[in-house]
C-alpha cells in the first residue's frame, strides 16, 4: 500500500526518513497522534529485510504506542523510531550521534527511549545530543524500563487469573513463556516466585539454560513453544507471533505476554476468541515500561513509576468485563476506550 494511503488509513499525522551516508545511517521515525501529548516510543535498531519491512513495523509500533499511552492514562501520543542496520557497521557509535540529531530536530515532538537492539547505554549516549530521550542512567534517569515492562505483565496475568478463575494466585499454573531476554527472564522470574510452572524457549541457549538453572523452567525448541499444554501462552519477543501457522495449533487459554503486535493480523484475534481464547491486548498489558520512561520526562519517582504499573491489573480487569458484558472481543474493547478518550480530548481543544 503506498504510504500517503496508509497513513490515511490509520490516522498518522508525520513520517520522518533520516538518511546520513557518512554514519550509515538509514532511519524512520513515526508520530501517530499527539492529541495525548508529545509522542513517545522507543527506538529500534534491528536487522531488516528491506525499507517496506522496516516502514510496516515502525508504523503498526507508533500506532500501538499511541493506544498503550491512551490506555495508561498517561500524557503522551504515539511515537516509533527504527534504525536499518547494516550488516556491516563501521561504527556504532557515530550512527547513534546521527540518529540523536535527526530527533533533536523535531524539537519534542517525538522523544525516544531504549527498545530491541538499542540499550541504556545508547540512550546516555544519544543523550549528549539531544534532550528528548529517556531511559537514561545516574540521577534523574528511569534506566532499563525492561523490569517495569515484567512487573506490568505479571499484574496483567494476575488480573487474567481473577478474571477466569476466580484466583488470587498463580500457584500451579502452567506458563508458556517465549523469550527470556530483557523482559522473559524478569517476567518468568516473578511468575515463578508465584508459584506458576514454567515452559521456556529462546533463540540464545545461555538464556533458556538461566531460566532452566534458577526457575526449574522445561526447556524447549523455539519452534515447539506453541504446541505446548499450557493455561497460558506468553509472547515476549518480537511481533506478529498469533499467525496463520501459529493460532491453530495453541494449546492454552490465554495469550497475555509483552510483545508487542500479537497478533499479525486482525483476523487472527477472531480465531482466538472462536477458540475460546482469552487474548490480553498487548498494548495494555506491556505498559509498564512505557509508564516508567513518560514518569522520567515528568521528573522521574520511582515509587509513582511503579504504583502506576501495578495499576495495569485495573486496566486488565476492566478490558476483561466490558468483553464479557459487551460479547466484543479484549481488543475491540480496549480500541474503543483509547478511542473515545482521544475523542474527548480532541473536543477540548
Amino acid at each position: 500500500m503506498p504510504v500517503f494511503d496508509y497513513m490515511q488509513l490509520r490516522d498518522y499525522e508525520n513520517v520522518f526518513f533520516c538518511n546520513d551516508n557518512q554514519s550509515q545511517l538509514r532511519g524512520i521515525i513515526a508520530i501517530h497522534d499527539t492529541t495525548m501529548g508529545p509522542a513517545l516510543g522507543g527506538c529500534r535498531a534491528i536487522l531488516y529485510e528491506d525499507e517496506e519491512q522496516a516502514l510496516v513495523d515502525v508504523l503498526r509500533l507508533s500506532r500501538g504506542m499511541t493506544y498503550k499511552a491512551a490506555l495508561a492514562k498517561i500524557p503522551h501520543g504515539g511515537g516509533k523510531s527504527i534504525m536499518m542496520m547494516p550488516k556491516n557497521l563501521e561504527n556504532r557509535e557515530a550512527l547513534l550521534i546521527s540518529f540523536a540529531k535527526h530527533i533533536d530536530r523535531l524539537n519534542g515532538n517525538y522523544i525516544t527511549a531504549e527498545d530491541s537492539g538499542t540499550s541504556q547505554a545508547d540512550m546516555d549516549l544519544m543523550s549528549k545530543y539531544t534532550k528528548f530521550i529517556t531511559g537514561k542512567s545516574g540521577q534523574g534517569g528511569s534506566g532499563d524500563p525492561s523490569p517495569m515492562t515484567a512487573l506490568g505483565v505479571l499484574r496483567g496475568i494476575q488480573a487474567v487469573a481473577k478474571f477466569l478463575w476466580n484466583r488470587n494466585d498463580l500457584e500451579g499454573l502452567t506458563i508458556a513463556v517465549q523469550g527470556v531476554g530483557h523482559v522473559g527472564y524478569p517476567l518468568a522470574k516473578h511468575l515463578h516466585e508465584n508459584g506458576a510452572k514454567l515452559i521456556v524457549c529462546d533463540v540464545v541457549k545461555e538464556y533458556t539454560q538461566r531460566a532452566a538453572d534458577e526457575l526449574n523452567a522445561k526447556v524447549v525448541d523455539p519452534d515447539y513453544i506453541y504446541d505446548q499444554e499450557c493455561d497460558i501462552f506468553s509472547p515476549n519477543a518480537l511481533g506478529g507471533v498469533v499467525n496463520n501457522y501459529t493460532v491453530g495449533r495453541l494449546r492454552c487459554k490465554v495469550v497475555a505476554g509483552a510483545s508487542n503486535n500479537q497478533l499479525d493480523e486482525t483476523k487472527h484475534g477472531e480465531e482466538l476468541a472462536q477458540r475460546e481464547i482469552l487474548y490480553a491486548p498487548d498494548y495494555a498489558i506491556n505498559a509498564g515500561g512505557l509508564i516508567n520512561v513518560s514518569q522520567e520526562w515528568a521528573g522521574y519517582n520511582a515509587e509513582i513509576a511503579i504504583e502506576k504499573t501495578k495499576n495495569i491489573y485495573d486496566t486488565m480487569m476492566e478490558i476483561f468485563e466490558k468483553s464479557k458484558s459487551s460479547g466484543q472481543r479484549p481488543e475491540q474493547v480496549a480500541d474503543a476506550i483509547v478511542e473515545e478518550r482521544i475523542a474527548a480530548k480532541k473536543a477540548e481543544k
